[in-house]
């Protein structure tokens, strides 16, 4: 990821935690179903943020550590702990380097975050933590911009008022990612996809943007209130309604460390 685009989510801790839609339970069935039960497992999850994939683990019956460098974050994420009914240990780390012993995790995971990273050195550690025969899982749940959706006409808004924001147009596929761990010596590598509509008021999808890395992120306060109004007065005129469905992609890779 380029150094010119560094956002800071610790800017949208609030909104984070209101409104991005966290990854579905059907994850940890798609996972088991390639062999990755976390029942019982240590479970490390790097750039954590409100602890949305870890927590999925956690309710699962995993013992999960996460790591993350945006202290607010990982308050919003003892909090959603708390009200789930779970406990997660966290850390303030990078994926890059981490305060754990060697050996310390069966599994190793990322969500929505890996682009973020120094690939070879996430990987590099993420290979460092995990015992032999572990897995190491990324992650994604994207939104999808389709010709003329909610999605498009945002990510539309969004490039007009960041330029610098070069993240629109995805297909939440994210190929480059085998090669990376291909690259670090893990085997059995394989993904998987599946698609969901999410449901979102008009209020919650602004608050959802705000919340992105191209507006609270890395705009400042006044400008994102600007976004805001005018995202707002989009959804009125062309969206009307208050039952926004914005679909969503899941995807995944997992691969092993050979035991």
């Amino acid at each position: 990821m380029s150094t010119e685009f560094r956002p800071d989510f610790g800017r949208t801790a609030e909104d984070y935690t209101r409104h991005r839609a966290g990854f579905p339970p059907q994850v940890v069935e798609r996972l088991e179903g390639t062999g990755v039960a976390v029942r019982g497992r240590d479970v490390l999850d790097v750039g954590t943020g409100t602890g949305s994939l870890g927590r999925l683990f956690a309710l699962a019956g995993a013992r999960v550590t996460g790591v993350d460098p945006a202290a607010p974050l990982l308050e919003q994420a003892r909090e959603l702990d708390r009200e789930a009914g779970v406990t997660t240990t966290y850390e303030e780390a990078t994926a890059e380097d981490t305060p754990f012993a060697d050996a310390s995790f069966d599994v190793v995971s990322a969500g929505q975050c890996w682009h973020w990273f120094d690939a070879p050195r996430a990987a590099a550690e993420t290979w460092r933590l995990l015992r032999p025969g572990g897995h190491v899982v990324i992650a994604h749940f994207d939104w999808l911009p389709l010709p003329g959706n909610v999605v498009d006409a945002t990510e539309r808004l969004i490039t007009a008022y960041n330029p610098d924001w070069t993240m629109g147009g995805g297909t939440g596929l994210y190929p480059r990612w085998l090669t990376d761990l291909a690259t670090a010596g893990f085997g059995g590598i394989e993904t998987f996809s599946f698609d969901i509509e999410v449901p979102y008021t008009p209020q919650a999808w602004t608050g959802r943007i705000r919340a992105s890395a191209g507006v609270g992120a890395s705009l400042t306060p006044e400008r994102v209130e600007e976004f805001s109004a005018e995202l707002e007065g989009i959804l009125r005129d062309r969206f009307p309604g208050d039952d926004l469905r914005v679909p969503h992609r899941t995807w995944a890779v997992i691969a092993t460390k050979p035991a």
